[in-house]
């Protein structure tokens, strides 16, 4: 068996079990840890396929930065998730979702089939007309930057947006933490005055 091939099934193998310990686990300490995990490992995939700046980021937005803000929310909120029953329609929808996706993957082109629309439109037109259009010479970046621009415009808001969000939840909740820790120390100071 190919190498490649054997890297493949190994990481996605690991990706699902770790994608299952996520789901069964009620230390949420602990499933913020695995999905960090997870997150590595798809960075890894991502590197096998051949997208090492795709990699990068996944490493860096993935396991770094969304592993600090959910350990910041586990500090707000607590660490053991609530049990819930188990309902039927939420189960049911995320089945037929799960079954629709997969049925839209069969109507794919084969992984780096050369008669794949993107690689006989797109890709040459991109590698012809990139530097005559853009005055680029890096290609990747010229998609990213001008022909991709409103499509990484609209990324970078809705990063931003949920940085400014979290921002604000955990502003809130800290400001009422500092309140109630002032109120606790006056409380305290009348205390000992009266006494």
């Amino acid at each position: 068996m190919d190498t490649i091939i054997v890297m493949d099934i190994a990481l996605l193998a690991l990706l699902l079990i770790t994608a299952v310990a996520v789901v069964l686990q009620r230390d949420l300490l602990v499933a913020v840890i695995l999905l960090s995990i997870y997150s590595l490992l798809m960075a890894a995939m991502y590197l096998v396929l051949g997208a090492p700046d795709v990699a990068i980021t996944e490493a860096a937005i993935g396991a770094g930065i969304s592993t600090v803000l959910f350990l910041a929310a586990l500090l707000l909120t607590g660490r053991e998730e609530k049990r819930r029953p188990f309902t039927v329609v939420p189960f049911m929808v995320i089945v037929l979702t799960g079954v629709a996706l997969i049925y839209a993957t069969l109507g794919m082109p084969d992984f780096g089939d050369p008669a794949a629309p993107a690689n006989h439109l797109t890709a040459p037109y991109y590698l012809q007309m990139t530097s005559e259009e853009m005055g680029i010479p890096n290609v990747v970046t010229s998609i990213l930057a001008s022909y991709r621009g409103f499509d990484t415009l609209g990324e970078t808001f809705v990063v931003f947006t949920a940085a400014i969000s979290i921002l604000l939840l955990l502003g809130g909740n800290i400001s009422m933490a500092r309140k109630n820790s002032i109120d606790d120390d006056v409380s305290t100071a009348l205390g000992s005055v009266d006494s």
